[in-house]
């Protein structure tokens, strides 16, 4: 029974709160604002002394993130994937496990990185890893790179 009156309680919280939301700024006075801070030429034009306003940058096309992936597949660009070029990248994989190149994927083909790692770790060559080896094996993460290169704009001086 408890739920139902703090349930209650916290909905009728969150519909006061949205109204209260709603009736703090009208959207008329968003709209006056914002045009009486957006200038009516751009900084660099106003500096250069320009009274033209600068020419429209080109558009990128607008592809979608299953046109480019389709377009990834499609390797012979007949608009149409076939089966070979759909399974291309699980061959590339499988290749690179496939040691002795026989077409099988035995165990130790598919661990041989795996073995590796575990070899090159255990520098006392005790057949076991101690916590101070065993950290040697954690996984390198990749660095995110930053989503923009922009450059800082330069000082303005406003005197």
């Amino acid at each position: 029974m408890w739920r139902y009156v703090v349930g209650g309680l916290a909905l009728t919280l969150l519909i006061g709160a949205g109204w209260l939301w709603s009736q703090g700024d009208p959207a008329g006075d968003l709209a006056a604002r914002a045009a009486t801070l957006t200038p009516a030429m751009p900084p660099a034009a106003v500096q250069r002394g320009d009274d033209e306003p600068p020419a429209v940058l080109p558009e990128a096309s607008e592809r979608t993130r299953e046109q480019k992936r389709f377009d990834r597949y499609d390797k012979d660009r007949d608009a149409s994937i076939t089966r070979d070029e759909y399974l291309l990248g699980r061959r590339k994989a499988f290749a690179k496990l496939d040691l002795n190149r026989d077409g099988q994927l035995s165990f130790d083909e598919w661990s041989a990185k795996t073995v590796k790692r575990f070899t090159d770790a255990d520098t006392d060559r005790s057949g076991a890893l101690t916590a101070a080896e065993f950290a040697t094996t954690k996984p390198k993460r990749k660095t995110r790179r930053p989503a923009c290169n922009c450059q800082a704009a330069p000082a303005r001086d406003d005197d």
